[in-house]
């Protein structure tokens, strides 16, 4: 599997991991009779911060997947997977340390370090808009 597609699958994997959170928290607080099982709020705030933390997280990650994969499929079935080979794995991981430190903490510093993940894969993003598009001019 090539870099790019393993990095997509982690991508999807890490979106998953954090909806099964969010399930396994809710069904906890359901099965304990704590919280109805229609009654939850979509932003999670309502149950607690890390549960909105959660939520948020894993909206981070579905709202930026469609491009993450849209950019990779585009590079592999066009055979130009070299250009998002290299630096894919980089996304996945700013992507995940991203939301690891969303969890963490919602302080300043934090907030600043979230965003600096934010831009890094923006800008591997933006690189490969640029490198893909210009292929069309060759």
């Amino acid at each position: 599997m090539s870099p790019s597609a393993l990095a997509l699958v982690g991508y999807v994997a890490w979106t998953l991991l954090l909806a099964i959170g969010i399930i396994g928290y809710r069904t906890g607080l359901f099965l304990t009779k704590k919280h109805a099982a229609n009654g939850f709020d979509p932003g999670g705030y309502d149950v607690s911060e890390l549960s909105g933390r959660i939520c948020r997280a894993h909206a981070n990650c579905y709202e930026n997947l469609p491009m993450f994969a849209g950019l990779v499929l585009l590079a592999m079935v066009t055979g130009n997977g070299a250009i998002t080979d290299p630096l894919a794995r980089w996304v996945l991981v700013a992507r995940v340390a991203q939301s690891t430190v969303h969890l963490i903490s919602t302080s300043e510093t934090a907030v600043t370090i979230r965003v600096t993940l934010f831009m890094v894969q923006v800008g591997i993003m933006v690189l490969w808009v640029y490198q893909l598009g210009m292929l069309g001019f060759q």
